[in-house]
């Protein structure tokens, strides 16, 4: 499974990027708010950090707007994905940027059948929340698992991207169901390398050193 930072804050892109498990990056407008920096400035410099896709979102809603802020995004680096939301303006755009060889992830999906649409636009990623549909009362990883059924009936080429990602149970369970891509803000993907009993094996390992009294 690809593992992408949902983030905005070079910082942590560069950290996790440092370790060779980083597979892309993506943002939407709240992360480049919290960023305080430029839009298109810091999309720039995150698509030279990461060999992978990053992916920049339209604010616009209708099709024409959707298409114009495409064009001035994909300028910005062969990396970037642009990313609309699951609308039927952004599924046309979808198809359109998608037709010529563009990075497309369609955001916002909270149903398997939105999911169909999207593969079928010709989506690069589709992006459930499952963190979000936890919270209304829905299961998240039940969407997951409805989405990797239908693409697999029909061997669809679209990657499901798992988005609002609030923990390692979520990324466990991502992975057993065979996700394609998670993205989680960088906090979950430092805590998947934490747990109790290898701080104290660690732990143990020095203090038996120490007696030994050598140094390598």
């Amino acid at each position: 499974m690809k593992f992408f930072a949902d983030t905005a804050e070079i910082d942590d892109i560069k950290d996790l990027a440092a370790t060779g498990l980083l597979d892309g990056v993506t943002t939407n407008p709240s992360l480049i708010m919290k960023s305080g920096r430029d839009f298109i400035e810091v999309t720039r410099e995150i698509c030279g950090l990461v060999d992978g896709p990053v992916s920049a979102e339209v604010v616009a809603l209708d099709h024409a707007g959707m298409m114009a802020e495409a064009e001035k995004l994909r300028k910005i680096a062969d990396n970037v994905c642009i990313k609309v939301p699951l609308t039927i303006d952004g599924l046309k755009t979808c198809k359109a940027l998608s037709g010529d060889g563009t990075m497309v992830n369609v955001t916002l999906c909270f149903s398997a059948n939105q999911a169909l649409l999207a593969a079928k636009a010709g989506a690069t990623f589709v992006s459930p929340f499952v963190g979000r549909h936890d919270d209304n009362g829905f299961d998240g990883m039940q969407l997951i698992s409805d989405i990797r059924l239908i693409y697999d009936n029909y061997n669809f080429g679209t990657e499901i991207l798992v988005a609002s990602v609030r923990h390692s149970v979520h990324v466990l369970e991502a992975a057993k169901i065979g996700a394609d891509v998670m993205t989680a803000p960088p906090a979950v993907i430092r805590g998947l390398f934490k747990h109790i009993l290898t701080d104290k094996g660690i732990e143990g390992f020095l203090a038996d050193w120490a007696k030994t009294g050598q140094t390598i």
